[in-house]
């Protein structure tokens, strides 16, 4: 409908009347575009619209206060849903579980409306594309940690060794103040070995001594390394003192050791030497090597090198599994245990024979056994080296000479109790290194003494001081093996004699046994013979 017409008034001035004209129409609207249907909208209706829009303007300013965060809310979902599917989060890589329809599962007892997610804070955490937090903050503290640039320090040495340098201090926990007070008095008791070989790593230079000697500056712009090194090369040799500390400081632990290694060779030397188990096992096995090489250039031996022991493992009986190691312990087992006694029993008395001369074995095999234990001094000189003695040996006496010559350094002007403790300090280091050095060649004279004693004239042709005891620790290690196989076949025939006491004679019985049974029927022959 059209617009209410306008009602025309008269004004009235002093002698005149004006005549007020109406508005021009509204322009007609623009064509439709040719893709589109057609819309005729009159001009009065477009009046009137705008019309009402202009009188409810309040209202409508209220209704979007009212309305605010919904709408924005609306808005952005909708600005979501219009871009297409929700932001792309980090995935979850899990594997599903097939439903069922003949069994209910857990999964039938969730809810979709029983617990909602927070995915605003989903999309800030684990967005693929959106701006992290982490990294927001990193930003905000870099920037609140701004701090006014620092003075550079002064480096008078390498700056790399001079961090390396700080990096040790730190890890020192003690004070220029101490460090300086132990260096004057010459106590390594109160900076410990630890913190010595520390200090010593810190050695300089002659030109970084130079240099840091001769720095006038500011002793607040030089680096904690620089400092703290300027303030013990104050003290007149300072690292020698360091390294004549440091020796103090191990000497007794190295002495100790030598001490102990030597005496170590001479007990291996007497065990081996007079171990009387030791002699009936290279008796047995001379007497059985020589069986064996009979019509050979190899029989009628009257001795071996100790190598030999090495091989009998390897000499394997007719059954491919009793070797000539595994005959030498039985027979001296049988020999060790007295079991011939059980022989002579009557024959009502069968059976605790047998079980007596069992025992007598089980006895036997813990005596051949305990060798290894008896020969526990040469196992151990079997890990020594005595080249590596020697060169310590060596660096305890070029260590005392270091010290000799710091001592002739003093000056009357030099303060400190240092040159007087480590006088004291000298004379008794050269007491006991005296005392070393004896010990050490009457345990290689030892040593040299037990290997012509095993192996005669050969004993020069060893390339090595010790060798001899290295091949009876490896034959200890066969020898212990072989016990504990010979060991577990007589418990298998101690529970068959418990079993059944008579076998019979046609019963397959290993290599050993029916060696043993043989001995035993003609023990029995000899002794019912008149």
């Amino acid at each position: 409908s059209p617009p209410p017409a306008l009602n025309l008034t008269h004004l009235h001035s002093n002698d005149s009347t004006t005549l007020l004209k109406p508005p021009p129409p509204p322009p007609p609207p623009p064509p439709p575009p040719r893709w589109s249907p057609s819309v005729s909208v009159s001009s009065s209706s477009k009046h009137q619209k705008s019309r009402s829009l202009n009188e409810g303007g309040a209202s409508a300013n209220v209704v979007s206060l009212r309305k605010g965060s919904s709408e924005e809310i609306d808005q952005r979902h909708a600005g979501d849903d219009v871009d297409g599917a929700k932001p792309k989060l980090k995935a979850l890589h899990w594997d599903k579980v097939c439903a069922t329809s003949d069994r209910a599962t857990v999964w039938d007892q969730l809810k979709s409306s029983s617990f909602q997610l927070n995915e605003d804070m989903m999309e800030t955490l684990f967005g693929c594309n959106s701006y992290s937090t982490s990294s927001a903050f990193k930003e905000t503290v870099t920037r609140k940690s701004v701090l006014p640039p620092v003075e550079p320090e002064n480096r008078v040495l390498d700056p790399k060794k001079s961090q390396n340098i700080a990096i040790l201090l730190r890890a020192l926990n003690v004070t220029r103040d101490e460090v300086c007070e132990a260096l004057l008095d010459g106590n390594p008791e109160g900076l410990g070995t630890e913190l010595l070989e520390t200090l010593v790593k810190m050695a300089l230079t002659k030109e970084e001594e130079i240099k840091l000697k001769n720095y006038d500056g500011d002793l607040a712009r030089l680096g904690s390394a620089e400092r703290f090194l300027k303030a013990v090369l104050d003290i007149p040799l300072a690292f020698k003192r360091i390294e004549a500390m440091l020796y103090r400081a191990n000497f007794e632990t190295e002495v100790n050791y030598l001490r102990k290694s030597f005496q170590n060779l001479e007990a291996a030397s007497e065990e081996l030497k007079n171990s009387r188990l030791f002699f009936k096992l290279l008796e047995a096995v001379l007497r059985t090597g020589n069986r064996m090489n009979v019509g050979t250039n190899r029989g009628d031996a009257k001795s071996f090198k100790l190598d030999t022991l090495l091989k009998l493992v390897d000499i394997k009986g007719t059954d491919g599994k009793t070797t000539l190691l595994h005959f030498v312990v039985q027979e001296i087992i049988r020999s060790e245990g007295t079991g011939g006694e059980s022989a002579n029993e009557n024959v009502q008395n069968q059976t605790t024979s047998q079980f007596n001369e069992d025992e007598f074995k089980k006895k036997g095999l813990q005596v051949v056994a305990g060798l290894s234990r008896d020969l526990g001094n040469v196992k151990k000189a079997a890990g020594m080296d005595s080249d590596v003695l020697s060169s310590y040996v060596s660096k305890l006496e070029m260590g005392l000479d270091k010290v000799r010559l710091v001592l002739q350094c003093k000056k009357p002007d030099m303060h400190g109790n240092f040159f007087n403790t480590t006088g004291l300090f000298l004379k008794d280091a050269e007491e006991e290194i005296v005392k070393i050095k004896a010990d050490e060649r009457k345990a290689l004279f030892l040593v040299k003494e037990v290997t012509k004693y095993f192996h005669g004239d050969a004993a020069k042709e060893e390339a090595h001081p010790l060798r001899i005891f290295m091949i009876v620790r490896d034959f200890l290690n066969i020898l212990d093996q072989v016990c504990k196989e010979v060991g577990r076949m007589q418990d298998r025939t101690v529970i068959g004699s418990a079993r059944s006491f008579r076998i019979a004679a046609s019963a397959s019985l290993p290599v050993l046994s029916r060696y043993h049974a043989r001995q035993d029927r003609s023990s029995d022959e000899e002794s019912l013979s008149p």
